[in-house]
């Protein structure tokens, strides 16, 4: 049995499982997501940077009246320019506030990544699975078929009833819908696996062992932590924008005036200050207060991850250990123990049902083993995802795509 997790065609190249996430990576539609949200940030970065434009003003008094001011003989015409003038930093605050949209949506994308990482091991994982089950099916047929053998000529012989011959017929019929059913799930988890990067199910031929693991990483994921300070750092940078929207811009003008009843030009200049305000209190508490909520969240966040993966660390181990004992201790005995039975009856020692018996002990404990490494991919996948185990592989290669 834990041979079948490694199994692999002579006719094919095998699969590994860092090669399956390559190809998952390089065709993730994650990667389109993940590329339009940071060249969006950064668009928003060059917009940012601009400081507010001025204005023209064109003004003209006392061009249509009566008696003097008449056909325009005193009018006067006013051309002038206006600028805002930014104070509190808010220039400065508003492109550091879209710096910081930019780092996360750059974390957003590399946990996007993993995310991909982990489905795709998790669909590797289930083709060794299934490729085990084919396997486990294929030798449970061999085994009821030479069963079969065994009580047909004793059925014949006249020492064992007509339906010992009926029972034996029964039991190769369900395990030859067993192999139909298990090489059905192979194509299945085949076809999933290779859906990750559009290709095609049928030519994949997977190499790894489940069960065999160097260590576990017990440090939480550096993207998602990451992701987590990127969260904390933009709304520590909208704090900063709120202050600096606490100050009233100014606005200066100059420009001339042309004074049409003695024919010269004036220079004219002004500047606006803004009176009053609330100083914009509530936005900038409001900003605090999300700035605080969003660092408990993470707080506890992190704590809860922390406690679900020093779980999953020891619930894995347990499975691996069961599948393992399961493999070279259980299987062995029930397997000998079918041998001796088998002997037993050949010689008119023991019956038909013990020889069923024998067999249902080994096919128990198949589906013990199988429980077992299907509960420790359910573990394992999510532990790989909490530790970040394909960061090298996720880190995105994202190109900037403005001018």
């Amino acid at each position: 049995m834990l041979a079948a997790l490694a199994s692999a065609s002579a006719q094919a190249e095998p699969l590994s499982l860092d090669d399956a996430i390559n190809r998952a990576l390089n065709a993730a539609p994650e990667n389109i997501v993940s590329a339009a949200a940071i060249d969006a940030a950064r668009a928003a970065r060059v917009q940012a940077a601009i400081r507010p434009g001025g204005e023209v003003t064109i003004e003209a008094e006392n061009t249509i009246g009566s008696g003097v001011y008449s056909r325009f003989n005193q009018a006067e015409i006013t051309s002038s320019y206006s600028q805002p003038i930014e104070r509190g930093g808010r220039r400065a605050a508003r492109i550091a506030l879209a710096e910081r949209d930019i780092a996360l949506a750059e974390a957003n994308g590399t946990t996007r990544r993993l995310d991909v990482a982990a489905a795709v091991e998790r669909a590797f994982i289930d083709v060794l699975i299934a490729d085990a089950i084919v396997q486990i099916a294929t030798a449970r047929l061999s085994q009821e078929q030479a069963i079969r053998a065994e009580a047909l000529r004793r059925v014949r012989g006249y020492k064992d009833p007509l339906f010992v011959e009926t029972a034996a017929n029964g039991r190769v019929r369900e395990a030859e819908l067993a192999l139909d059913e298990a090489r059905a799930g192979a194509v299945a988890a085949r076809a999933m696996l290779a859906s990750f990067w559009g290709g095609d199910g049928n030519t994949i031929v997977v190499e790894g062992d489940l069960l065999r693991r160097d260590g576990m990483v017990t440090n939480l994921a550096v993207a998602d932590n990451q992701l987590a300070e990127a969260e904390l750092a933009r709304a520590r940078a909208a704090i900063a924008q709120e202050r600096a929207l606490a100050h009233n811009d100014y606005r200066w003008s100059a420009g001339a005036r042309y004074l049409r009843d003695s024919n010269d030009v004036a220079l004219v200049a002004g500047i606006t200050i803004p009176i009053g305000g609330n100083r914009n209190r509530g936005n900038i508490a409001q900003a605090e207060a999300q700035a605080r909520q969003i660092a408990a969240e993470q707080a506890a966040d992190m704590a809860t991850r922390q406690r679900r993966l020093d779980y999953l660390l020891a619930a894995a181990e347990a499975a691996r250990t069961r599948a393992n004992r399961l493999a070279s201790e259980i299987y062995p005995i029930n397997t000998r123990t079918l041998e001796q039975v088998r002997e037993g009856y050949n010689r008119g020692g023991f019956t038909f049902q013990n020889i069923m018996d024998a067999a249902d002990a080994i096919a128990a404990t198949q589906a013990d083993w199988l429980a077992a490494i299907t509960r420790y991919r359910d573990l394992l996948t999510e532990i790989d995802r909490l530790t970040g185990r394909f960061a090298a592989l996720a880190a995105p290669q994202v190109q900037e795509n403005l001018p």
